[in-house]
């Protein structure tokens, strides 16, 4: 007498399911989207008023807050179309963003060290 084998113990057939994605998801990452452009924005007013109002140190310190921002927006924009591709594929993906953040800071300090620098140095 043979035994008989139990329904959920074949290894070799596998049963997809198709996944909805929920649209807060596609939400969520415009608003992340929004959110890393609306700081691009402050930080190019920042290198506008440092740009109109300051003198040749303030013109420096303008292009380096200015590259940073353009860098930034650059980034948020890839960022956003491949979190968008994964989320349109339903794949499953790390969408938490490590390297955004960090880089993003160590920008920021690096422009803000030269124009206290510079500040101080010239004179």
């Amino acid at each position: 007498m043979s035994e008989a084998q139990p329904l959920l113990q074949d290894h070799q057939r596998r049963i997809v399911v198709p996944v909805r994605v929920e649209p807060k998801v596609f939400f969520a990452n415009e608003r992340t989207f929004l959110s890393w452009l609306q700081f691009t924005v402050v930080l190019g007013g920042l290198a506008i008023g440092l740009l109109n109002f300051g003198d040749r140190v303030g013109r420096i310190s303008a292009g380096l807050f200015t590259f940073v921002a353009m860098a930034v927006m650059i980034y948020a924009l890839v960022i956003y179309h491949w979190r968008a591709e994964k989320i349109r594929r339903s794949e499953r993906a790390p969408y938490d963003d490590r390297l955004g953040p960090t880089v993003l800071c160590i920008f920021l300090l690096a422009a803000v060290v030269t124009n206290f620098t510079l500040r101080f140095t010239s004179g």
